[in-house]
């Protein structure tokens, strides 16, 4: 077994790798080495140049395990494509058994770790075993790691460390969402600003992998796997058992292996497991159920989507809470709408259970759903979901195909009016989509390509005002490869394939400069544009 020492060592090694190649391109192979020789330097420190030369594979089997078990997709894939004895993919000549190498052995461990059934043969159509596993894993790891996340008044951003940053503004009236402690003598009817991205002091010790906001509340996810959760804790959004506010991050103690974070603008949060367990806490009852009830609202038919019934007489959940309902699925991925949630499953299947409006759940009607419900519509075009987004009225899913589906609001679902069923969305056959994000009243997708498409309300991306119902490619960010987008309710942001972060909206959400005045065009940037300050770590392709 490895010593403590070691393991430090370890790590500080894998942080000089992710330093010195903050962005990789399609030199794999450089990359690759690269990563290998500072491994080398620093386990193998020999004297002689002969000796220099000596392989990785050299460490003993346990070191190795370990340095692989520390290294991100990205890097695996690099050392992968680099180091072929790491390997051994290609199957022997018969009647030789095949061998499964290092990279392989650690892929396996994580699908397992995480309760998913390799299996023992290929997938139909695949020819190689790491680069399947690599591309599952990468998968996952995209719907795991969310770089960039946006409310109405501040963005949240990770850096090329894993640092937490943010930047835009407290708004009088609502809790602080900035992170930054606040002195207890300050006016209360005074706004902070925070002109560019600015790192939030007490969460510089962690690694931060994931973000997830709304107009009250945020949450990050540590690379161990700690929720953290600070703004508003009205409804027990915050997750600690209490309704009180946190100005900086506090852990929430009773969740751990946390895979995915989701933060929803009803008061709402969720998180998916490594077992892909789903919890759920914060407001029970949505603010448009009330408002459409008429005073009149029978709870029943109110739950804002925490999939499961409380008592009689309460209103939130103040801690986290396992969604019993859906024990027999393994979660993958969650979203969370206006008083709606949505879920998929490793199976590929999507659950929606809430507030129905405008038909975001799904089914067909406009009927609530305490419990989470299968959206059959989906079922039966035999495809597979990897992803899902939920807006406030509306919400978009993903095939393994890339092939988009919406339903909901007709302003942002892509199909230019409301649909109650997911239908495929027309604008974007024949485009191959990796990305999908939802925000409020807009939605935007990324291509394999790297080429970003907006649609909703627009008035921070194409004019001043106005509803651009049906998709459209950003012009502006012609020639960039995108690989990470978040939208929100006036500023979009997207980071390309080198970290670097390009942003239209608001220009002090966007860490560009102070607020001005709401109807003056000098406060918003029309046209996507780089944020100097800024270098964020993305995921790629392998």
């Amino acid at each position: 077994m490895a010593s403590a020492a070691a393991l430090v060592a370890l790590r500080v090694a894998a942080r000089e790798c992710h330093l010195a190649t903050p962005s990789f391109s399609d030199e794999q192979a450089a990359c690759g080495l690269a990563v290998a020789d500072v491994l080398r330097a620093r386990f193998l420190p020999l004297s002689t140049s002969a000796q220099a030369a000596a392989p990785l594979l050299q460490l003993p089997a346990e070191l190795l395990a370990v340095i692989l078990y520390i290294l991100d997709t990205r890097d695996l894939a690099h050392l992968a494509a680099t180091c072929r004895s790491l390997c051994h993919d290609a199957p022997p000549p018969l009647p030789l058994p095949r061998q499964i190498g290092p990279v392989e052995t650690e892929l396996r461990r994580r699908a397992e770790a995480r309760g998913l059934d390799v299996g023992s043969s290929l997938p139909e159509g695949a020819t190689s075993w790491v680069m399947c596993l690599l591309k599952r894993d990468r998968r996952d790891a995209q719907m795991r790691q969310a770089p960039l996340a946006l409310a109405s008044d501040h963005s949240i951003f990770l850096d090329t460390d894993g640092r937490l940053l943010t930047c835009g503004r407290d708004t009088i009236g609502f809790p602080p969402v900035l992170g930054h402690a606040v002195d207890p003598d300050a006016d209360p009817n005074i706004r902070r600003e925070h002109g560019p991205p600015t790192p939030v002091p007490s969460m510089q010790d962690r690694r931060i992998v994931s973000v997830a906001t709304s107009f009250s509340h945020s949450l990050a996810l540590s690379a161990e796997g700690e929720v953290f959760s600070w703004g508003g804790g009205a409804y027990g959004a915050l997750g600690h058992g209490d309704t009180g506010k946190r100005t900086v991050p506090s852990k929430i103690e009773s969740l751990s292996c946390i895979e995915h974070i989701a933060a929803g603008p009803n008061w709402t949060s969720a998180a998916v497991d490594e077992k892909g367990r789903l919890f759920t806490w914060g407001r029970a009852i949505s603010d448009n159920a009330e408002e459409e009830s008429d005073g009149e609202l029978d709870k029943s038919e109110g739950q804002g989507g925490l999939g499961y019934e409380l008592d009689a007489e309460a209103e939130y959940q103040a801690t986290p809470k396992r969604v019993v309902a859906l024990s027999q699925e393994r979660v993958v991925g969650v979203a969370l709408g206006d008083g709606f949630t949505l879920a998929v499953t490793d199976a590929g299947a999507v659950f929606s259970f809430g507030f129905s409006r405008h038909g975001g759940l799904g089914h067909g009607s406009s009927d609530s759903e305490v419990l989470p419900r299968r959206i059959e519509a989906m079922a039966q075009t035999r495809r597979r979901l990897v992803d899902v987004a939920a807006g406030g009225c509306h919400a978009l899913a993903l095939t393994e195909e890339g092939e988009p589906y919406g339903w909901g609001d007709g302003d942002a679902n892509g199909h230019g009016r409301a649909e109650r069923t997911p239908q495929r969305v027309a604008a974007l056959i024949g485009q191959r989509i990796k990305l999908v994000n939802t925000r409020f009243f807009s939605s935007c997708a990324v291509t394999e390509r790297g080429e970003l498409f907006t649609w909703g309300d627009t008035s921070c991306a194409y004019k001043k005002n106005g509803i651009q119902v049906m998709p459209k490619r950003v012009d502006g960010l012609s020639g960039v490869e995108v690989a990470a987008v978040a939208i929100g309710w006036a500023h979009t942001l997207a980071a390309d394939a080198d970290g670097v972060v390009w942003g239209c909206g608001r220009r002090a959400l966007l860490g560009l400069g102070a607020l001005g005045p709401e109807d003056e065009d000098s406060a918003a940037v029309r046209t996507p544009t780089p944020i100097p300050t800024l270098r964020m770590r993305v995921l790629n392709s392998p």
